[in-house]
């Protein structure tokens, strides 16, 4: 697999990691405090995975993209 795509494929795994750290974060905050973080964690995940999605799809068009 290219460099390229497997950092894309990082970045993917990444926004996964961070959405669940998120979710348990989210279960088992103490205050407030902490569930601004983790909604600040949770809409950087969504953001970075729509990244990632979006260059998949360009290196689609440009025939660069590895199916698994």
């Amino acid at each position: 697999m290219k460099p390229y795509n497997q950092n894309i494929r990082q970045t993917l795994e990444l926004s996964r990691q961070l959405l669940a750290l998120a979710d348990k974060g989210d279960l088992e905050r103490d205050d407030d405090g902490c569930g601004v973080l983790y909604g600040i964690v949770r809409d950087i995940a969504y953001r970075i995975k729509a990244e990632a999605d979006r260059e998949i799809e360009c290196h689609r068009k440009k025939g660069k993209w590895e199916e698994k």
